[in-house]
C-alpha cells in the first residue's frame, strides 16, 4: 500500500503537506502511511483514493491484506486458517439476505395460491395449453432481443417448417434454437433440484447454434465497456471466478429460498455477470425458467414490447434485486391465471 500511497502522490505532483492540507490529516501521517509505519483508518483510505485518483478497490483489497498479514503472519497455522476462512466467507456472503417487503410477501402467497388452483386441473388439456405457452414464450423472448417475426410468423417456423420472405436467417434460426432450447430445459426439469455450470453452457450453445458458432456455449473473450468490446485477455478467468460464485450461490440457497425469488435472483445474477458475448438475456430467462419447473411453477414469459423491455431493462441495471423480483412475480402470476383460464 505505501508504494500505491506514494506512486499516487507523486503522480499528481503532490506534496505530502498539499495532501495533508486537502485531506485535513497530519502531515507526519501522510509520511508514515507512504513508509508503511502506520496503516490509514478505512475512511482515510477512501479519501485518499479520491484525491490521488487510485482504484478505490484496488487500495482496500492492500489494505485488507495487510491487515489480514498484521495480524496472523507469525503464526503457526496461518495458511490452515486462511483457507477455512476463506471457504467460510464465501459461504456467508452466499446466504440469501432478502427481506421480504409486505407487497412481495403478499404477491407470493397469491402465487402459491394459484399453483395449488393449477396442480387441480385436468391434465388431459396440459400438452396443447403447455405447447402454446412455449410457442409464446419462444417469440415474446426473441422479440425482447428486438427479432421481428410475429407470433404466427414465429409458429409457422418452428411448427410448419416454414421461411418467412423477408426475415433473416438469424431471426429463423433464433425462433429454431429457441424452442430447442425449452425442449432442453424440460428435459433438465427432471432433475429436480439440480443446476450446474454444464448445463449453463448447453442452453447457450442451443441459442447460438448455427448463428454464432465460436461463441455459442463458450465465455466472451472481452470486455464491454460504454458499449465498446475491448479484448482482454484475463476475461475468461474473471468470468469463470464469477461463474464459480454464481453456483455457489445457487448451491447455498437453492433450498432455502422461495422458488420465484431463487429463479428471479439466478436471472439477475447471471444478466449482471453477462458472461457470454451474445445472449445473455435469452439463456437468462431459460435458467429461471428451468428452476420454475423444477419447482413445480410455470414458466414466466415477460413480454418483449417496447414498454416492458424498457421496465425490464431499467430493472436489470440496478444493484438491488428486489424490484426486479416483484417483477418476475407479477409476470408468474400472470402465467398461472392465464394456464388456468385457458
Amino acid at each position: 500500500m505505501k508504494s500505491l500511497l506514494k506512486n499516487g502522490r507523486e503522480q499528481k505532483g503532490l506534496k505530502t503537506r498539499e495532501v495533508a492540507q486537502i485531506l485535513n490529516i497530519d502531515q507526519a501521517l501522510i509520511s508514515k502511511f507512504e513508509s508503511g509505519l502506520r496503516k490509514p483508518t478505512k475512511e482515510q483510505v477512501l479519501k485518499l483514493s479520491e484525491l490521488l485518483e487510485i482504484d478505490y478497490e484496488t487500495l482496500m483489497v492492500d489494505w485488507l491484506k495487510e491487515k489480514i498479514l498484521h495480524e496472523i503472519e507469525h503464526e503457526e497455522f496461518a495458511l490452515k486458517a486462511l483457507a477455512v476462512a476463506e471457504q467460510e466467507l464465501k459461504y456467508r456472503k452466499s446466504v440469501s439476505t432478502i427481506k421480504l417487503s409486505n407487497s412481495l410477501e403478499r404477491i407470493l402467497k397469491e402465487i402459491d395460491l394459484l399453483k395449488v388452483k393449477v396442480e387441480a386441473l385436468p391434465k388431459n388439456e396440459f400438452y396443447e395449453i403447455s405447447k402454446n405457452l412455449d410457442l409464446e414464450y419462444t417469440y415474446e423472448s426473441n422479440r425482447m432481443k428486438g427479432n421481428t417475426m410475429t407470433l404466427r410468423e414465429t409458429e409457422m417456423v418452428i411448427n410448419e417448417g416454414l421461411t418467412i420472405p423477408g426475415k433473416s436467417m438469424r431471426e429463423h434460426l433464433e425462433a429454431i434454437n429457441h424452442h430447442e432450447a425449452i425442449r432442453f430445459i424440460k428435459d433438465l426439469q427432471q432433475k429436480s433440484n439440480s443446476f450446474n455450470e454444464q448445463d449453463l453452457l448447453s442452453i447457450h450453445n442451443l441459442i447460438l447454434r448455427g448463428i454464432n458458432p465460436e461463441a455459442a456455449g463458450s465465455y466472451r473473450k472481452t470486455k464491454i465497456l460504454n458499449n465498446e468490446s475491448f479484448n482482454i485477455d484475463s476475461e475468461p478467468i474473471i468470468i469463470t471466478k464469477e461463474i464459480e460464485e454464481y453456483f455457489f450461490w445457487y448451491e447455498t440457497n437453492k433450498s432455502k429460498l422461495h422458488p420465484v425469488i431463487l429463479a428471479a435472483e439466478m436471472h439477475f445474477r447471471l444478466l449482471k455477470i453477462n458472461p457470454f458475448s451474445d445472449g445473455n438475456g435469452r439463456t437468462s430467462r431459460l435458467i429461471m425458467n428451468l428452476i420454475l419447473l423444477q419447482k413445480g411453477y410455470l414458466k414466466t414469459n415477460i413480454k418483449g414490447d417496447n414498454d416492458n423491455k424498457k421496465k425490464y431493462s431499467q430493472l436489470t441495471e440496478n444493484n438491488d434485486s428486489e424490484d426486479f423480483i416483484f417483477f418476475i412475480a407479477q409476470a408468474e402470476k400472470e402465467s398461472l391465471e392465464k394456464y388456468i383460464r385457458s
